[in-house]
């Protein structure tokens, strides 16, 4: 053996991994004290109230409390591009992390909070933790994995859920929302974990096994200010791949200078904040492993034809989605069970291409 040879190999395979591993870059807070925001670059950013995924101008929060901001980091810039809430169901009725009251203040919207411990107890407008990184699987070990929990208040219902949240450096479109609860919770039915906004990105056109459903059909004929909604879709017609993970997805009708565009009548120059500011389409998608899920596992959504406008009794507030109706709250449903795991993923592909791949 030219044992010369083989150490130049090793050390150029060693150097290679370790180039691999180098090329992530992780979006992580500085240290505790730093605004909550994480996530990696060509890939999916979160943030907790009250930081901002966009940059804002001083005193301005970033939204509504009680929700997860959904961003995408592209070419150094972060834009947002949904929120979700959690849902927690006790005794058949529904909580709304970002509508109901807080225990502390009285205010909509419950307060989240991140550590790295699932029993922190007390709200922190700061990161509190910048994550932890770990390799998960030895077969890869340059794939990285950033995870921590997060916390929140407990519901007026009782229930008191916590999340598991991860990234992994070969799917950094996608963030990982595992459910578990706290000691002396109350028994959760199901506890809901919904993307908000879909009319931001008019998200018209959702992928199903055999079929795609339009939200300008399904929603016809309906001119209110409320949420339209129609029956669930169950499993059985969830996109499968052959490893038995189910997936959904959905995008916007319009092409991207269409989605872009914004009309330039008064009321909608008002209403600035929701024109459509990334400079590129995305496609949403919900992703469950093969094992993560049982036969109750439903994909929902609800639609609006007027963006919503914060239970305002005065339908003149109201201004029509430009397009006509589109998928508000978008969803997958399933029988509480602690450590059930969900993925909401955004990609810059088709959905087409998505489901080419799936």
């Amino acid at each position: 053996m030219n044992l010369s040879l083989f150490f130049t190999g090793l050390c150029l395979l060693v150097s290679i991994q370790f180039a691999s591993a180098q090329s992530v870059q992780w979006i992580r807070p500085d240290n505790e004290k730093s605004p909550p925001m994480w996530g990696i670059k060509g890939g999916i950013v979160f943030s907790l109230w009250p930081k901002s995924i966009e940059p804002s101008g001083p005193g301005t929060d970033g939204g509504p409390r009680g929700l997860i901001r959904i961003g995408y980091e592209y070419q150094g810039s972060v834009n947002l591009i949904n929120y979700i809430a959690i849902e927690p169901v006790v005794n058949g009725d529904m909580e709304f992390s970002e509508v109901s009251p807080s225990r502390g203040d009285g205010k909509w919207g419950k307060f989240l909070w991140a550590t790295d411990k699932p029993d922190a107890d007390s709200f922190t407008p700061y990161a509190n933790t910048r994550g932890t990184i770990t390799h998960p699987d030895p077969q890869n070990p340059t794939i990285e994995q950033l995870s921590f929990f997060i916390c929140m208040e407990k519901f007026n219902d009782g229930a008191h859920p916590y999340l598991k949240v991860t990234i992994s450096s070969d799917k950094p479109g996608e963030l990982g929302l595992q459910i578990f609860n706290q000691p002396g919770s109350a028994i959760m039915e199901r506890c809901a974990l919904t993307a908000t906004m879909g009319n931001y990105s008019r998200l018209r056109l959702l992928y199903l096994k055999d079929k795609v459903i339009d939200s300008r059909k399904l929603f016809a004929g309906y001119d209110d200010i409320d949420f339209i909604e129609k029956e669930p879709y169950p499993a059985s017609q969830m996109l499968k791949n052959k490893h038995g993970d189910l997936m959904v997805c959905a995008e916007s009708n319009e092409t991207f200078n269409e989605l872009a565009a914004w009309p330039q009548q008064p009321d909608y120059l008002k209403k600035w904040g929701w024109r459509y500011r990334p400079f590129y389409k995305l496609t949403q998608y919900w992703r469950v492993d093969s094992a993560g899920y049982d036969s109750s596992l439903q994909v929902r959504v609800n639609g609006r034809v007027k963006y919503w406008g914060a239970e305002n009794p005065d339908k003149s507030a109201y201004t029509a989605v430009p397009g006509g109706p589109a998928f508000e709250n978008f969803e997958l449903r399933d029988n509480y069970h602690p450590g059930q795991k969900f993925y909401f993923g955004l990609t810059r592909k088709s959905a087409g291409e998505l489901i080419d791949e799936f």
